[in-house]
């Protein structure tokens, strides 16, 4: 299967003035998917505007024909396992089954003390990620859901007529730990990272490759362990968390040279980040849509 290029397009304009165009720009050019982040308010963009995940994918949908849409990624913070699966049901159907689901554990920023609690520990946010993504998994393909866990319940749930894509929409789950990487094996139809955060201010781009190809490794460990193939996992590798940072967007070349390497260790889809002006993601816009259109053909 050839490498496929998506992108992310950060909630950060209002959609009359600029957000509309770039999701049907996104779908012009050809991508794969266009992903958003399901945040609160993220890092350098905390004080300025920022919408919501959900109601902006609805009007991407809404706008698009072709283009698959998902969020890049979705977590516990501040979602609920029985509404989150409404509002994906409803997406799935108003996008006629384009929609995928990034989820993850979660973090400490914004996020996850705006609904009040105190930031979990990185054992509280397993526990929950743990009942979060199998309660989802039974909400989007059971009619009816009755549940009772230690963090999450549901009774007499209901989700009909289901979603458009059988027997539900797809789960890209982010992990790296062993207790995720169990659960993409088990409920994912791929796997995302974005490398190993340790090496990103100090580290190399080959010293993350190896890194890279450590988790690669450990996936398919996992899924062995229960019996299933990797290779019927995507892979997703989202950019601009590595040490190699924007590099990639500064040329065609430059790009194809990283996405060759990363799709030797086994990835699917490569995501990169729409340009920001003045921001961590700013880049040329015409190099940005050159790579969109040409890159895929030349790593054939």
């Amino acid at each position: 299967m050839s490498l496929r290029l998506s992108t992310v397009i950060l909630p950060y304009v209002r959609w009359n003035e600029g957000g509309r165009s770039a999701w049907q720009r996104a779908e012009q050019l050809g991508f794969h998917t266009a992903f958003t982040y399901d945040h609160l308010s993220w890092r350098t963009f905390r004080d300025g505007p920022w919408f919501g995940a959900v109601p902006t994918l609805t009007a991407a949908a809404a706008i698009t024909d072709r283009l698959r849409l998902g969020t890049l990624v979705t977590s516990p913070n501040f979602r609920h396992p029985v509404t989150l699966a409404k509002d994906l049901i409803s997406l799935d159907d108003i996008s006629n089954g384009r929609i995928t689901l990034g989820i993850g554990a979660g973090g400490t920023g914004f996020d996850a003390t705006a609904l009040g609690q105190d930031p979990w520990t990185p054992r509280e946010r397993a526990d929950r990620f743990g009942e979060f993504v199998p309660l989802l998994d039974r909400l989007l393909t059971e009619d009816s859901v009755s549940y009772g866990g230690n963090f999450y319940s549901a009774h007499e749930a209901r989700n009909i007529p289901g979603c458009v894509q059988r027997p539900r929409l797809p789960f890209a789950v982010a992990a790296t730990g062993p207790r995720g990487l169990k659960l993409a094996a088990r409920h994912g139809q791929a796997w995302v990272t974005t490398g190993d955060p340790k090496l990103f201010e100090t580290g190399t781009p080959e010293q993350s490759v190896q890194a890279i190809r450590g988790q690669v490794s450990k996936l398919a460990d996992t899924c062995a362990e229960i019996g299933r193939d990797v290779a019927e996992l995507d892979k997703i590798l989202l950019t601009g968390f590595t040490p190699d940072r924007g590099r990639p967007l500064e040329s065609l070349d430059a790009f194809v040279d990283f996405a060759g390497r990363h799709a030797e260790l086994g990835f699917t889809d490569i995501v990169i980040h729409w340009p920001i002006p003045d921001s961590e993601f700013a880049a040329d816009a015409k190099v940005f849509e050159r790579i969109a259109m040409e890159a895929v053909a030349q790593l054939g």
